[in-house]
């Protein structure tokens, strides 16, 4: 279980992360969802102490975060930044195998390279092994750095916007990968999605975020409803239930009538109301 108690980011005067206290279970997907500045890579980032919070507590599998050494926590807790820049010009192989370092310390045994293979292959980069990452384009690398993430192999893996980069296709894939390594390995994964859908079909609870707190907490079912999106999102989405997913449509009002102005112009074009040269 991941627990945070009071914690609190602040820059300058403005509060990024405002008091939240949760706890997010272990085992299966949990989705953290919101608005541009709700504060849910901040949140993601004190737990994994990638930032000191200024106030608060937070504890994975029982460690107290700010307190466990980093080679403890790395054993037991890997993520997945949203800016990952690597200045050398690395193979993919080697970046995988920089998921391995808290085990290694640098020098990879006959076991490190069998995770490093299956992480190649669970992200279908085998055949991109020796490739550089400057020479691939932005879906692979971030297929590349989910797959060093893997390669940690710890229960707790934190996946800040994953799906930046991604084609429908290999988006779809990569939840499916995530659901299906939660399921089979026992792993429990976080994400910070900006695709609410994504978040409805393929996780067990969802955390939306507004404002540096915690809005709500959830399954999709209790989440992914009208009342509650608007009071997150501040627009009116609609939810539909297909195949057992809901699915919310968001579109702007203001864009909408500006759409139907047109088809109405369009329509008195054709029928000789008034000309165009």
């Amino acid at each position: 279980m991941i627990e945070t108690q009071g914690i609190t980011k602040a820059y300058d005067k403005s509060v990024v992360v405002d008091n939240v206290t949760l706890q997010i279970p272990a085992g299966g997907v949990t989705s953290i969802i919101g608005p541009n500045g709700a504060g849910k890579s901040t949140l993601l980032s004190m737990v994994s102490r990638l930032l000191p919070m200024d106030r608060g507590r937070a504890r994975v599998a029982g460690l107290d975060v700010s307190a466990t050494p980093s080679d403890v926590l790395a054993r037991r807790l890997s993520i997945l930044r949203q800016d990952n820049h690597i200045g050398s010009r690395l193979t993919v192989r080697d970046l995988v195998a920089f998921g391995r370092y808290p085990y290694s310390k640098g020098r990879p045994t006959a076991e490190d390279m069998g995770h490093v293979r299956a992480a190649l292959g669970y992200l279908n980069l085998g055949s991109m092994a020796d490739r550089f990452l400057d020479e691939l384009s932005g879906g692979q690398r971030q297929r590349a750095f989910v797959a060093m993430v893997l390669c940690q192999d710890t229960d707790y893996v934190l996946l800040d916007e994953p799906l930046n980069n991604l084609d429908m296709k290999h988006a779809v894939t990569m939840m499916q990968l995530l659901r299906r390594t939660a399921d089979e390995l026992g792993k429990t994964i976080v994400l910070v999605l900006h695709d609410i859908n994504f978040a409805s079909c393929y996780s067990d609870t969802i955390i939306a975020m507004k404002d540096g707190r915690v809005a709500c907490q959830g399954s999709p079912v209790e989440i992914i409803r009208p009342e509650i999106l608007r009071s997150v999102y501040d627009i009116d989405i609609a939810v539909h239930d297909m195949d057992g997913n809901r699915i919310a449509v968001y579109y702007s009002a203001n864009g909408q009538a500006a759409r139907e102005t047109v088809s109405a112009r369009n329509d008195r074009i054709h029928e000789g109301a008034f000309t165009v040269s």
